[in-house]
Parts: structure tokens; sequence; C-alpha cells
């Protein structure tokens, strides 16, 4: 007998079996779901990551649609290993279907509302879709009002990083220079690590050069990471 195609409602039974709830309530506090938290709301089963993969690899198969359901969830987990599921069904489709899961995760960016989701698909997807013609769309979401879509636009940038393409990173990094919350400046930061260790360090010195003093002091912690001591101390002191 050809076994059932798997739906949102067994996803979320096998994640629910998986709940813990002294895990739910550290993973809450981690993720800052207190009244005016950048998590305000969300809510957590307490299942981890490793788990969750484990469980979206066993509905390899699950219809987009399916996957769109369970997005919706107000469970975090939920949300994640659905995103982890439309990552693997772009990964593995045709154009026709990787247009489908792409317009699916644009239509439903209010639901890929914290920094963890946004991490695991936005290169996977919406990077790896706009590779020929990035910047249309980076532009759009890099001057949301909305947090999950400006930090959406600049990590989207990772998948270009990876093919040795550099500017849409540097424009988005000095487009959100003076972006205040320490998740974008993190993210930022972080995509210009990526863009010295993966494309050319030469690219990272010259953009800090340019803005190291009047970027962000989170922000420029993080693009020094993976550079020598003495240029990390002499760009820290420019940025004083």
């Amino acid at each position: 007998m050809k076994p059932s195609t798997p739906r949102a409602a067994d996803v979320r039974a096998a994640l629910d079996r998986l709940a813990d709830p002294d895990k739910a309530a550290l993973t809450a506090r981690y993720f800052k779901t207190g009244p005016g938290e950048y998590g305000e709301g969300d809510r957590f089963l307490g299942v981890m990551v490793p788990q969750q993969r484990a469980v979206a690899k066993q509905v390899r198969g699950l219809p987009l649609k399916e996957a769109v359901a369970l997005l919706r969830s107000p469970w975090h987990e939920h949300r994640l290993t659905a995103l982890l599921v439309m990552v693997d069904l772009y990964r593995s489709g045709d154009a026709a279907e990787k247009q489908a899961v792409f317009d699916a995760y644009l239509a439903n960016t209010p639901r890929v509302n914290n920094w963890d989701l946004v991490d695991v698909s936005a290169p996977a997807i919406v990077g790896a879709h706009i590779l020929s013609d990035p910047m249309p769309l980076v532009r759009t979401l890099v001057a949301s009002r909305d947090l999950w879509e400006r930090r959406m636009g600049v990590v989207a940038t990772l998948a270009l990083i990876r093919a040795k393409h550099a500017d849409t990173t540097l424009w988005a990094a000095e487009a959100l220079l003076g972006d205040k919350h320490d998740l974008i400046q993190k993210a930022v930061g972080w995509m210009l690590r990526e863009v010295g260790t993966r494309v050319d360090e030469a690219l990272l010195t010259g953009f800090l050069d340019a803005h190291a003093a009047r970027m962000p002091r989170t922000m420029l912690r993080y693009s020094l990471e993976h550079l020598s001591p003495a240029q990390r101390t002499h760009y820290m002191t420019a940025g004083k």
C-alpha cells in the first residue's frame, strides 16, 4: 500500500509529542518573549532544533500548502519546522516549484518572525531565488518598517556572498548603518564578516575604512571577528 501523504496535522502531532515544558520556559526567555521584547507573545513547545530537523526529514514530501498551514501556527517550533520543509521543497523543486515556494514565503513573512526563523530560511529561499537580480527585493525588504523583513533583506544576501557577489550586501550594509535594533546591527556585521572571509577581505576593509567611524559598536564588532588583532584594534578605535 502506498504510504499516505503527510499533512500539517501529522507534523504538529510529532512535535507536540516531543514538547518539554522546562525547555520551553528557557527557550522563551532566550528568544525575548516578554512584554516589549522583540519576540513578545511567541509561544514555545520546548522542542530542540535537532529534533525539529529530524521531524522535517521524516515528513519529506509534505505538500507546500500543508507547510504553509504549519507556518501559520502560533507555536514557534511548528513555524521553524515548516520553514525547514519549505527550504527542502525549494532545493529539490523544479523551476515552477521553486517559484511557488518563493511566492508562498513572501506572502507569509509576518509568520517568519524571529531571528532563527529568518536565518534558517532567507538565504536558502529568498537569496537563492534572486541571485540573478537581487537589488529590487533587497531594497524593498531593507526599507521595511518590520524588523524581521529588514533582517530578511540583509541575511538573504548570504546566498549572494556564497556565489562570490558582495555588491548587494555592501549596499544593504550601508543602507542599514543607522538602524537602531541590535538584531539588525548583528546581522549586518555578520554579513560584512562573511564578505571578508568568503569573497575578499579588501572589500570588508574598504567598507570599514569608509564607515567604521559611524557604525554602531555591535555591528562593528561582529564585522571584525575574523580580522587580525591589530586590524580589530584599529577599527574599534576608529569607531569610538
